[in-house]
């Protein structure tokens, strides 16, 4: 398979001479004789591998290694360099360059120094690889549920989390926007930088600035020593903002400033830094109401919410509660070192039935109630959580009486009943449908028509 190479240098006959070496050894070629006419260049999607001069009028090599690090991380950079600034190509693989050449060369050097770059470009593709498929397990593991509205939102997920764009999570107190935002930076091209969380709710306001843009020493009594903030912390990965709403006005016009200018200055300190992060945002507040109220900038917000996610709430699909809890018993029994294995087809059924105002927080929490008060190998109506049955105790799977209702009302509560009453049954059996079939007593080729009839995506369930 033929490569593509970049060479740029000021001097045309060494451009020459390596573009000709290149060619013969097989490789596609590209030439530019400054680092500015390079920069288009580096948007080229077939690209394996650069060659720059180290010495070079206007942006200098080490710029454009800075500058391709940035731009294309997983492409490596060879510097070529005359004999005397050793020095300087060694400070160019500090800033990112992955080898160096002294000039002058024989072709085969050349070829050979290319040769290398390309099993490392190799390498790190077949790592990147590996890695979408490790974060999409996890990204999976983390948004659990097979209702519409999970499907929907794992396809958003996936539709923004190539890019750079930044991100505003929205939904109530307790749906998961962390996890959301946490598969969005695992399933992008930053998944291997880092990934900083601040709870902008979470931290005095007092502190909270010396917190996300970091201070100098003597910025304030006490501060007796540099400190790195979250953001820079951040630098080249995710910086995810937790209850972006929370966040006092004067930090949110520095906040501005950083998505604006990619730059900021420490607490303290009039030096300004350059930093390069994807800002995912979260809330559970009404922004455009609190722009309204004079609360939240609008300019701000629209810089946030380039792109939205909206979480729904767990009482708006309920068919994913019993995957969840079972999800949660699974990981809990297993920190807990408890044989309980399952929930009873009543208690999913009070599950099922309870608004959870808390979410899938306040089901982690039920569950794990659930897990401590269980004394059996099964969690029962009487194990869970006294607040839940009282409000759930009118089962899902055994509906009110369908005799004060009309014909067409009929119809949607035997739908419901039969709806749950399998939803039930696979959830105890671990998704098995033969073993489900079996409890509901029917044939298994009935149980496969009604879950086709009803739309029941099938998950099975596997003890760790």
């Amino acid at each position: 398979m033929q490569r593509t190479v970049l060479i740029v240098d000021d001097e045309r006959n060494m451009l020459t001479v390596m573009k000709m070496a290149l060619e013969e050894a097989g490789h596609r070629v590209l030439t530019a004789v400054s680092g500015e006419d390079a920069l288009g260049l580096l948007r080229d999607p077939d690209l394996d591998v650069v060659l720059s001069d180290l010495k070079m009028p206007g942006m200098s090599g080490e710029q454009f290694v800075t500058r391709c690090h940035r731009e294309i991380p997983d492409v490596p950079v060879i510097v070529v360099t005359a004999y005397g600034s050793i020095r300087s190509a060694i400070e160019c693989l500090h800033a990112g360059a992955s080898d160096y050449l002294c000039k002058p060369f024989e072709p085969e050097e050349l070829q050979f120094a290319v040769q290398n770059a390309l099993r490392l470009r190799d390498l790190l593709q077949e790592n990147l690889q590996l890695h979408a498929v490790v974060s999409s397990a996890h990204a999976a593991q983390r948004l659990i549920g097979e209702s519409v509205a999970m499907h929907s939102l794992r396809a958003e997920i996936e539709r923004v989390a190539p890019y750079k764009t930044n991100v505003l999570i929205t939904g109530e107190s307790g749906t998961g926007k962390e996890a959301v935002a946490r598969s969005i930076h695992e399933l992008g091209p930053r998944a291997e930088r880092p990934w900083v969380a601040i709870n902008c709710s979470a931290i005095p306001r007092d502190l909270i600035e010396s917190e996300l843009f970091g201070y100098v020493k003597g910025a304030f009594t006490g501060a007796v020593r540099n400190r790195m903030g979250r953001l820079e912390q951040a630098n080249g990965g995710t910086l995810f903002l937790d209850e972006i709403g929370d966040l006092s006005p004067d930090l949110q016009a520095k906040l501005l400033r950083v998505l604006q200018e990619r730059e900021f200055s420490p607490l303290g300190s009039d030096a300004v830094r350059r930093v390069d992060v994807r800002v995912i945002a979260a809330t559970n507040h009404d922004l455009h109401a609190l722009v309204e109220q004079g609360k939240f900038r609008e300019d701000l917000l629209y810089r946030l919410d380039v792109y939205n996610i909206h979480i729904p709430p767990l009482r708006e699909r309920a068919d994913d509660v019993p995957l969840l809890a079972q999800s949660f018993l699974n990981d809990l029994r297993a920190e807990m070192g408890k044989s309980v294995a399952q929930f009873s087809a009543e208690a999913l059924a009070v599950l099922s039935a309870y608004d959870w105002p808390g979410n899938v927080r306040e089901l982690r929490n039920a569950v794990e109630r659930s897990l401590l008060s269980c004394r059996g190998e099964v969690i029962g109506v009487d194990d869970l959580p006294d607040k839940v049955v009282g409000a759930g105790h009118a089962q899902r799977t055994v509906p009110e009486g369908p005799e004060h209702l009309s014909g067409h009302d009929l119809d949607s509560w035997l739908e419901e009943a039969e709806r749950q009453a399998i939803t039930a049954a696979l959830v105890e059996c671990q998704g098995v449908q033969a073993q489900a079939a079996r409890r509901l007593g029917i044939s298994e080729r009935s149980l496969w028509h009604r879950l086709k009839k009803l739309g029941i995506q099938v998950e099975r369930i596997v003890q760790r």
